[in-house]
C-alpha cells in the first residue's frame, strides 16, 4: 500500500495536513501523486492569500493532466515551498518531506479535527 505517515491527517481530496503548534503545513498524498503521474508544474497561492476548506488553493499539472489543490482547512497562508516551481519532481520523489506546498494559519482549528486518519484515508483510497 502506498506511504501514508501516521502523524498526519488526510483530506478527500488526497492532501495531507502536518500540525505544526499553531500552523499547518500542507502538502498531495504518495497516492495523489502516484495517480498523477510525472509533475511538471504546481502552481501555488501567495503568502498572505486567504484559502478556503474544499476550495482550490492552486494546482498541480502533470504530463497526463492538471489537478486542482483542494484546501484541507480555511487560513491565511504563511508560507508556500519556492522550491517547487524549479523542483516539482519533488512531488513524486518526496509527496510527505521535500514536497510540502504551503503552511497555514487555520482560522478554525476544528476543521482539523473532521480530517481522516492514515487509517481513514487508507479505507478510502483502498475502495477505488
Amino acid at each position: 500500500m502506498s506511504n501514508l505517515p501516521k502523524e498526519l491527517k488526510y483530506s478527500e481530496e488526497h492532501e495531507w495536513v502536518k500540525v505544526e503548534g499553531e500552523k499547518v503545513r500542507v502538502g498531495i498524498t504518495d497516492f495523489a501523486q502516484s495517480e498523477l503521474g510525472d509533475i511538471v508544474f504546481v502552481e501555488l497561492p501567495e503568502v498572505g492569500d486567504e484559502i478556503e476548506a474544499d476550495e482550490p488553493f492552486g494546482s498541480v499539472e502533470s504530463v497526463k493532466t492538471v489537478s486542482e489543490l483542494y484546501a484541507p482547512i480555511s487560513g491565511k497562508v504563511v508560507e508556500v515551498n519556492e522550491d517547487l516551481d524549479d523542483s516539482p519532481e519533488f512531488v513524486n520523489e518526496s509527496p510527505y518531506e521535500k514536497a510540502w506546498m504551503i503552511v497555514v494559519e487555520p482560522s478554525d482549528s476544528s476543521e482539523i479535527d473532521k480530517l481522516m486518519t492514515a487509517e481513514q484515508y487508507e479505507d478510502m483510497i483502498s475502495e477505488d
